[in-house]
């Protein structure tokens, strides 16, 4: 039988499906139940709270960055020991890569995973409307089953009674309950979204309990639970995610490859499978803080990932013996994979505000600033470069999600290509990649100097595993 699974939809981005998921995880772990959260997009922030709700690892699904097969096996692998999955949308229930096909969209997800959908409206202000939505939203799709409505926003009881009256007459689609809008549950928001459920002032509020209460006073659980019953049996379980080649047997027997990763409040973006991916190819990750810490010793490579060095630039600056440390271990020419935030602290600095300066490792040619554009969206990545971490000629996905902007020294923005002044100061820059992005639109990244790569891109591993493979290779000594 396959675990019961609820995907947990929007209409629209802000709808709330996001406060609603997460109460109903910390909900059902309440009532004793193993539940696996799942996010589907890019997000790193949501699965966090997922983690805390449910005391189990999130990991993301995506219909872009993955096929369907992949996200099958991360889904699977992921569900072992559990009794329930609930897998959070993104934005609303159709929305993904682009306008004319559903790829990373909820929906294909929901398909994918033989899943039934709950979808969440905004029902302020409607009544028999909010029939003609749940009916467009149903019958848009006829492979697609959306086999649950929360209505968030609700004025009263009687509001309630009047949609679910609407609705009955109209579509086969049960109404679950509603959400007062008199007793909102907010998780604050900054510039990348929501607070990570790790910060401090959110970790000493009861928001999570606060968001469970909510759910069970105001929805059908046991509803929701035969609706998460309904999911399709007839799937056939994909092979598992380890891709065992006789290379990765042969370092099975190997010593493990240290490879320090730079965890805590300023670098915490990582997807799951990447870090899964390279400890199966033979890695020890060793968590260290550049915060705080001093760099772990007899590493073999290191991993920065993305975060929030822009709110902590000031005690990142500070801690100058680790700047130092990982300084040199970039010039001693031992592989180094940087990601967004992580090249953000691999430049020379960042620039703040009332012309601040906040000294960084300093490796890479140009300063960075915060800028007032958000630049996102995915990408497909082709290595065109010299770097030995990754496969060379390989073929991988990722995404895009930053505000900060690469400048030179007095702020001024710089447009760094391959025939640019900036390639050739302070040593040689390399340039690894060729983004391919919306509408085919390409450009060069993947910046290279010594045996250091940073990117703005996340990569996700899970599109073509043997990167991290490659990477732990090149860490061997």
């Amino acid at each position: 039988m396959p675990i019961p699974t609820l995907v947990i939809a929007g209409t629209h981005s802000g709808v709330g499906k996001t406060s609603i998921a997460i109460g109903l995880m910390r909900a059902f772990t309440h009532q004793g139940l193993q539940v696996q959260p799942f996010k589907v997009g890019p997000d790193f922030i949501d699965p966090s709270h997922h983690q805390r709700a449910t005391g189990r690892v999130s990991h993301n699904l995506d219909g872009w960055m993955l096929n369907q097969a992949q996200n099958r096996q991360i889904f699977d692998q992921a569900c072992q020991g559990a009794d329930l999955a609930i897998v959070e949308g993104v934005m609303g229930l159709f929305d993904g890569y682009g306008a004319e096909s559903e790829s990373g969209s909820t929906a294909e997800m929901a398909k994918w995973l033989g899943a039934p959908v709950v979808l969440v409206i905004n029902a302020r202000s409607l009544a028999r409307s909010a029939a003609a939505l749940v009916s467009g939203y149903g019958n848009f799709d006829p492979d697609l089953t959306v086999a649950g409505v929360i209505c968030n926003q609700i004025g009263s009881a009687s509001h309630l009674d009047r949609i679910c009256s609407a609705v009955s007459q109209t579509v086969r689609v049960p109404i679950v309950g509603g959400i007062p809008r008199s007793k909102p549950v907010r998780i604050p928001e900054r510039h990348l979204g929501l607070w990570r459920a790790t910060e401090e002032e959110l970790a000493e509020t009861d928001y999570l309990d606060s968001l469970a209460k909510l759910v069970t006073d105001n929805l059908d659980l046991a509803e929701l639970v035969n609706i998460a019953n309904s999911r399709s049996d007839q799937l056939v379980a994909p092979s598992h995610l380890e891709m065992k080649t006789d290379a990765q047997q042969c370092l099975s027997h190997s010593p493990k490859v240290r490879i320090g990763i730079a965890q805590d409040q300023a670098f915490c973006f990582y997807y799951g499978i990447n870090l899964s991916l390279l400890e199966q190819a033979g890695a020890e990750l060793i968590p260290f803080s550049p915060l705080k810490d001093a760099l772990p010793e007899n590493l073999d490579g290191l991993y920065i990932g993305g975060g929030y060095p822009e709110l902590h630039s000031k005690q990142l600056s500070e801690n100058k013996d680790m700047r130092d440390a990982i300084a040199n271990f970039c010039r001693s020419g031992r592989p180094v994979y940087a990601e967004c935030g992580g090249l953000m602290y691999l430049s020379q600095g960042l620039l703040g505000a009332e012309q601040q300066r906040y000294p960084f490792v300093g490796i890479l040619p140009f300063w960075t600033t915060m800028g007032q554009r958000v630049k996102l969206g995915y990408r497909q990545v082709d290595m065109v470069g010299p770097y030995g971490g990754f496969p060379k000629q390989g073929t991988i996905r990722g995404h895009r999600f930053h505000y900060s902007d690469i400048v030179d020294a007095q702020g001024n923005l710089l447009e760094i290509t391959p025939t640019s002044p900036e390639r050739s100061r302070r040593g040689q820059l390399e340039f690894n990649y060729k983004l391919q992005g919306w509408k085919n639109h390409q450009t060069w990244e993947g910046y290279q100097v010594y045996n250091v790569l940073a990117s703005y891109v996340h990569l996700h591993f899970g599109s073509n595993p043997t990167f991290a493979q490659q990477f732990v290779k090149c860490c061997r000594p």
